[in-house]
């Protein structure tokens, strides 16, 4: 089976003077070159995708992976941090970092979690699609009640 996915991009300027906006799911985001790296810093960026397409698909995938192990989860927090390096002349992002909380965890198996949530990192295709050019990494699993 083939799946196909599609937005549309909008953008306004040159270079990170620019702005733009993208559409996906009938939803509509403005985003910049952040201000950190001379942009103006307008809405999010693509840095901020990048890590938010990541993260979105870990949290779904570590969900599915802790139902079907059988250990108790009402839902998923995760926090990403995403490190570029070699900024301004050969920027890369050099690695993402994933730091999932389990709500409705047994906290007497957090290394039962900690295996899940490696785990969930091997399946996510999002993150298997960076692998390779980008650390993708799991940091601190936490659990709570």
């Amino acid at each position: 089976m083939s799946l196909t996915f599609s937005v549309n991009v909008e953008w306004t300027g040159s270079g990170r003077s620019g702005e733009g906006a993208v559409e996906a799911g009938g939803q509509r985001v403005a985003y910049s070159a952040p201000a950190s790296m001379g942009g103006n810093g307008t809405g999010t960026s693509p840095e901020e995708l990048l890590l938010a397409a990541v993260t979105s698909c870990y949290s779904a995938t570590l969900y599915r992976v802790l139902e079907r192990s059988g250990l108790p989860v009402s839902r998923v927090f995760v926090a990403t941090s995403g490190y570029v390096e070699d900024y301004p002349q050969a920027t890369r992002f050099a690695r993402i970092v994933v730091h999932p909380t389990i709500a409705g965890a047994d906290a007497s198996r957090l290394q039962e979690y900690r295996q899940e949530a490696l785990r969930a990192r091997e399946l996510c295709f999002i993150g298997k699609t960076v692998q390779g050019n980008v650390a993708y990494e799991v940091g601190e699993v936490r659990t709570r009640e």
